[in-house]
């Protein structure tokens, strides 16, 4: 069995250099003839963690009901983030900018992980909490799909319909998707949303918050022509 995993040791940090300097990367491509293959590898990637990571987890033996399903708010922006790379739709633009940054960098920056490198589950963690904070940021940047008018609105709508059928699934599989049962073992951000079940609707309640403040930046430009 590998080591328990320690926030901000070396591994971590390990990590959030690699992050970092991916991101850099993926600007300097951007400004290159390589923008496209770029884009698209990093796109492929995010789209192959769900069916790798059951691989993953069958062959590690933690394959079960609470792993088996893309229904974790990063797993969504995951998804979206593949998708905004090969499409350049501007929904899922605006999913991946607000789910990537309002949750999964807080993934990246306070992980819920138990399992330390080499463990592939630690590689798998943080590939998906690694290219969704880069992707966020290069959608707004580099491809210059920034949220537009209403996006808080939208965005709000979409999180609220999946976290009432993740509460669903939650119910009829007795599983802890989105942590709408149980907080995290590892010290986050819902250790100050109160207890259970009150820290879902300070949830939800923070997530206007957050969307709000992530498009203040975009909030007073001129529409164009």
């Amino acid at each position: 069995m590998s080591p328990a995993f320690h926030p901000y040791g070396p591994s971590h940090q390990a990590v959030l250099v690699i992050t970092l300097l991916v991101f850099v990367g993926m600007l300097v491509a951007s400004r290159t003839r390589f923008r496209s293959v770029a884009e698209r590898m990093l796109g492929g990637m995010l789209l192959s963690l769900y069916p790798v990571g059951l691989i993953v987890h069958g062959l590690c033996g933690s394959l079960s009901a609470q792993t088996g399903l893309p229904l974790q708010y990063c797993d969504v922006a995951t998804i979206a983030g593949g998708i905004a790379l090969w499409t350049k739709r501007q929904f899922w633009c605006e999913v991946v900018y607000f789910f990537g940054i309002a949750g999964t960098l807080q993934g990246l920056l306070t992980p819920a992980l138990i399992y330390e490198f080499p463990d592939p589950r630690f590689f798998m963690f943080f590939l998906m909490h690694g290219g969704v904070p880069i992707t966020s940021f290069y959608v707004v940047t580099a491809m210059k799909h920034r949220p537009q008018p209403g996006a808080v609105k939208r965005m709000m709508l979409f999180s609220v319909s999946w976290y009432a059928g993740v509460a669903v699934v939650n119910a009829a599989l007795r599983t802890n998707y989105a942590f709408q049962c149980v907080k995290p073992v590892q010290a986050s951000l819902f250790d100050q949303l109160g207890p259970w079940p009150w820290y879902n609707l300070s949830t939800i309640g923070l997530g206007v918050v957050f969307y709000s403040v992530l498009y203040l930046p975009f909030a007073f430009r001129k529409r164009p022509a």
